[in-house]
């Protein structure tokens, strides 16, 4: 079967799934005979793979094998099916009890974005971007600011060293950033008031693992129309039910202790706001 006739993108899952089935490397003349492919168009899509990540050629045994690059992926992704079997009945629970009508999710940090592994809906749930795989800058959301500061601020520096780096967004400056994330910590969730939608707003809680890391964080969004002000009654008890729910996950994930104080490093930030 010539490539022209399969899609290529066809063709390199094929070589994935066929080399994951194998106890190690294989051939090119295999791959393409495993595969119905002519020879020259395997070893220019195997070469294509290999360039972009995806594969390691050993010249010593004329063969082909995974990455590692290959593997993490598959650890990514079998984590986050974990995290988020794991969490939909609390992410349920927490819709259905949530004073306002709001939908839930399970968010991931990315390097500097959360990615949403997980979401849960009612019959009265608002319509959200908060979709699985979706990604958004940790700043700009209630489930990223929450895991920043679950994180420390040495960490976050790391991945947000420069004023630069929160060009466009709230807050626009590392001091702000600082002492947002120190109120973070204080009252243990995160809010959002109208920068990802300007029609609605989020809670969020960081939950941890058994390392006391922040391994994932549970939000709640909902229409500003409903909950009122930023600081009224309706946020905080939407907070500490997400801070609930956290602590919930934090404990079948194996948290000794889940909270946000569970894995804060000492913080030498602001201590304003």
């Amino acid at each position: 079967m010539a490539v022209a006739r399969m899609p290529a993108a066809r063709s390199a899952l094929r070589v994935l799934s066929l080399l994951a089935e194998q106890a190690g490397p294989v051939r090119a003349a295999t791959i393409a005979r495993e595969l119905g492919l002519p020879r020259s168009s395997a070893y220019q899509l195997l070469q294509v793979m290999r360039d972009e990540g995806f594969l390691v050629h050993y010249p010593e045994l004329g063969a082909w094998g995974p990455s590692a690059r290959v593997q993490q992926i598959g650890s990514r992704v079998a984590a986050a099916t974990r995290l988020e079997r794991l969490a939909q009945p609390i992410l349920d629970r927490l819709v259905a009890a949530a004073t306002v009508p709001a939908t839930s999710h399970l968010a991931v940090l990315a390097g500097s974005d959360v990615a949403y592994a997980g979401r849960g809906e009612g019959r009265r749930s608002p319509a959200t971007v908060s979709r699985v795989g979706v990604r958004l800058p940790a700043v700009r959301t209630a489930t990223g600011r929450a895991m920043l500061a679950a994180l420390g601020d040495d960490q976050v520096r790391a991945l947000l060293p420069h004023d630069r780096d929160l060009a466009g967004e709230r807050p626009a400056t590392r001091a702000a950033l600082t002492t947002m994330l120190a109120a973070v910590r204080r009252r243990g969730w995160a809010t959002e008031e109208g920068e990802v939608d300007p029609a609605y707003g989020s809670v969020a809680a960081a939950a941890f693992d058994a390392a006391g890391v922040p391994a994932t964080s549970v939000g709640l969004t909902f229409r500003l129309l409903d909950a009122g002000p930023v600081d009224g009654p309706a946020w905080a008890a939407l907070g500490e039910r997400c801070a609930g729910a956290a602590a919930e996950l934090g404990r079948r994930l194996g948290a000794a202790r889940a909270g946000l104080e569970a894995a804060q490093p000492e913080q030498t930030g602001p201590e304003v706001g």
